[in-house]
């Protein structure tokens, strides 16, 4: 959903100026030559004033990343959103800068945390000079998780520690039009070279910025704010009544105009578009899709390969379904009685649940909050905030009211944002203290692998479910995302249009038209989105094979997480490399 909501993308790496390249070649010089004490300080230096550079580059990073900069020796930032470059030159020549200086390093000198962070770094680097020549392709704007719906979650969440955070806030918001401004110059160009969205992406884009804008005097940007400013003791009444009108004038006078203008925008671009298919209908698309598919997955198998492993992996899940006599899916969702509907109810009986199969987690708190109505049909059925690096303990669940069809899809859909899926795995990684580096990175497979995993295996975590419901549902759920996955690669690999994508589909049961059109309409407003769960989800059941196959009668499931959490967010060959490293 946002950088810093875990139900898309957490932060690219932006490009890294020159003057900290500059600064980097001081600090690396005449590396080879030093002792690995030396070494592993200097890459921890270096790795540092990468992540610094980069959480400073804009004020919602920062603010997200960092409850406290100062301890980074980050004063003093510019407030910002940031912006949108169009010159991949430059993002080409930064990463290239930026992989030379990590070049330098001696990395058999290199502790073994230390080389996970290289790998790490040098991998990401190396997609994102791949990325570069297809700058203009990526779209900010996506429909299920682009700028549009991101920016009032951001903002309804910045908290408030003290008066100048209130005061880089109202800033902030002061700045949207200029965030905006450079997000429309960008789709401009885009349109200029045939990159433009479908039509029919381009409705629903405009469809959720209206829906913000229609919220008026409603909108959930002043009511948070209220609820935020209160808690600050040491503020005086009149200075919340003060702040309080201010942000209402800021939300009225720069940001909703700043929508305004990019529905404007969008409007007019609409008839741009050149393609209203797959990406691979674009010049080089479907090598364009291939990175995006490497990105998005954190996997290095080929599309095709993926195509095979999922087609796998659902024979796998129908032959489990058929091996459970006399009880249809549809069957065991309807006698599934969940006894619970209260969210911090189920998060609690996960929490326990897990304990005897999943490392032991560190004191955290977590608070479930509700997606507002007049947002519900744009945002998704649920969002996990990531808490800061510094600040783990207080973490925050977004459900979306609308989209919770039933007791099971509320537990199952918690599974997944809190135990043991990201609040767990989240909360987990940090508390072994790993490169802050490792924070920036986006591994959407692994992370969203690890969430569909945790989601899966909810199933037979549930007390009011027997094996055979929850085998039934579980790898019901499994096959419906294989599905989705399948269509994804076929519509912007394989080049299927709408009928060829409700063929598909008919073949499986789904025979409404509507319901597939809707499927195909997210598929083509955010590429490889589906992959990244289903994808990611099934290349930890293949690690999960291997350690099996290794460990035979010592296998362990807590061992076995325990492996792949200490890891953290990386691609899956890093993840298998260094997963064994870490068992005594």
């Amino acid at each position: 959903m946002s950088d810093r909501l875990r139900k898309s993308t957490k932060k690219q790496v932006i490009s890294i100026i020159l003057v900290l390249t500059l600064l980097l070649s001081v600090i690396l010089s005449g590396c080879h030559g030093q002792s690995s004490e030396i070494q592993n300080k200097k890459f921890r230096k270096f790795t540092e004033t990468l992540f610094c550079q980069e959480v400073a580059s804009n004020t919602v990073s920062l603010h997200y990343t960092l409850k406290d900069p100062g301890q980074y020796g980050i004063q003093d930032s510019p407030v910002t959103f940031g912006y949108f470059n169009t010159d991949k030159g430059t993002r080409k020549i930064s990463t290239e800068n930026t992989q030379a200086a990590l070049k330098r390093f001696s990395y058999r000198k290199l502790s073994r945390e230390n080389r996970l962070t290289y790998d790490v770094l040098d991998y990401y680097l190396e997609l994102s000079k791949k990325e570069s020549d297809y700058l203009l392709y990526e779209e900010p704007l996506g429909t299920v998780s682009g700028v549009q719906t991101q920016i009032p979650v951001l903002l309804s969440e910045y908290q408030f520690q003290s008066k100048e955070d209130v005061e880089a806030y109202l800033e902030l918001m002061k700045t949207t039009p200029d965030y905006f401004n450079s997000l429309i110059a960008f789709e401009q160009e885009k349109a200029q070279k045939g990159l433009f969205m479908a039509s029919y992406t381009a409705d629903t884009v405009i469809e959720q910025c209206q829906a913000f804008i229609d919220m008026g005097d409603s909108n959930y940007l002043i009511s948070t704010f209220v609820d935020r400013i209160q808690k600050l003791t040491d503020l005086s009444e009149s200075e919340k009544s003060d702040y309080i009108q201010k942000n209402a004038y800021m939300l009225k006078t720069y940001v909703l105009p700043a929508y305004q203008q990019l529905i404007k925008t969008v409007v007019e671009l609409k008839d741009s578009s050149k393609n209203e298919e797959g990406l691979c209908y674009l010049p080089n698309g479907k090598e364009y899709y291939e990175l995006t598919v490497q990105a998005s997955t954190g996997s290095v198998r080929t599309v095709p390969q993926l195509q095979k492993l999922t087609k796998n992996q659902m024979k796998d899940d129908l032959a489990a379904m058929k091996a459970v006599i006399g009880l249809t899916a549809e069957q065991a969702k309807e006698t599934a009685v969940m006894e619970s509907t209260d969210p911090k109810e189920i998060l609690n009986s996960l929490s326990l649940d897990i304990q005897k199969t999943f490392p032991k987690l560190p004191q955290t708190s977590v608070e479930v909050k509700y997606v507002p109505k007049a947002m519900e049909a744009h945002l998704s059925p649920a969002f996990y905030m990531i808490p800061a690096l510094d600040d783990t303990e207080e973490n925050v669940i977004y459900v979306n009211q609308a989209q919770m069809g039933n007791k099971l899809t509320l537990y199952t859909t918690l599974a997944h944002e809190g135990y043991p899926g990201h609040l767990y795995q989240t909360v987990y990684y940090a508390s072994t203290k790993p490169d802050p580096l490792r924070s920036i990175f986006n591994f959407g497979g692994y992370v969203e692998g690890w969430a569909t995993y945790a989601e899966m295996g909810s199933y037979y975590l549930a007390d009011s479910l027997t094996r055979e419901q929850a085998v039934l549902l579980q790898k019901n759920s499994s096959i419906l995302l294989a599905l989705y996955a399948l269509a994804d690669m076929g519509i912007h690999y394989d080049g299927w249009n709408r009928m060829d994508t409700v063929k598909f589909f008919k073949e499986y049961g789904v025979g409404s038209a509507e319901i597939v059109n809707q499927i195909y309409d997210l598929i083509i407003g955010s590429p490889g989105n589906y992959l990244k769960y289903y994808i990611g989800y099934v290349e930890f059941l293949e690690l999960k094979k291997k350690w099996v196959e290794k460990k035979g009668q010592d296998f362990s499931q807590k061992e076995f997480h325990k492996a792949v959490l200490d890891v953290g967010p990386a691609p899956f060959e890093i993840v298998e490399k260094y997963m064994w490293q870490g068992v005594n």
